[in-house]
């Protein structure tokens, strides 16, 4: 049956307008995204089918174009309409943070943290730099790697901070298997930094921990 013959209350579409995009499943926004179907699949069949396939939303939204390009009903058009939404949802939470205010909403932090490095294959270790006011400056990708006192170097933050004239930092790291479980490691690096940046009078006010679609901060867990 096609999407079109459903009761209206129960397309996607129709569903999203009426009670907002939260009340949609995965497959359901999926298949707005996809818009059609193939021979003998609605639009959600195929969703469905591609959410399988993939494993989860993440693992579809992150994969390489190869990868993307080789399910079946997905090609070079969706994989570019697909890159540039979330590319607007990434500048739509940057702009969140950069609207000239202070930075008081640790969600907003969370989501484009989030947003910004979750789902990449391997670790990233990233700040934001902050101005007295706590302002976002800029945010910036400072290590790749294997997080650990070994690959993160104080004198790199610090010399980026200063660079910046920034009076604060967040950082952040992912982790690529899903779980954002702070390490002992993780734990180490930001007291090391913390301590690094005491001469310099930059306050570091967390490091957030991003998994897969979630972040765990240290400061809320009385880690710093």
């Amino acid at each position: 049956m096609s999407i079109a013959d459903w009761p209206e209350a129960d397309r996607p579409r129709e569903k999203l307008l009426s009670r907002g995009s939260k009340a949609l499943t995965d497959a359901e926004l999926l298949a707005i995204f996809l818009r059609t179907g193939i021979k003998g699949k609605s639009a959600i069949d195929l969703a469905n089918d591609l959410l399988t396939e993939f494993g989860d939303l993440r693992s579809l939204l992150s994969a390489s174009q190869h990868r993307f390009c080789q399910a079946h009903g997905l090609g070079a058009a969706k994989f570019v309409q697909l890159q540039a939404c979330l590319e607007l949802s990434r500048r739509y939470l940057q702009s969140c943070l950069q609207r000239g205010d202070p930075l008081g909403n640790p969600e907003d932090t969370r989501n484009y943290l989030i947003a910004e490095i979750g789902g990449r294959p391997h670790e990233v270790f990233g700040c934001l730099f902050l101005d007295n006011k706590h302002r976002v400056i800029r945010f910036e990708e400072l290590f790749q790697g294997t997080i650990d006192s070994a690959s993160v170097y104080p004198r790199v933050v610090a010399r980026r901070a200063l660079e910046h004239n920034a009076a604060a930092l967040i950082f952040t790291h992912n982790h690529p298997s899903g779980v954002a479980e702070p390490s002992h490691a993780d734990i180490a690096i930001t007291k090391t930094l913390q301590k690094a940046m005491e001469p310099f009078e930059i306050r570091v006010l967390d490091h957030f921990v991003v998994g897969d679609g979630y972040a765990i901060s240290l400061a809320e867990r009385g880690l710093l």
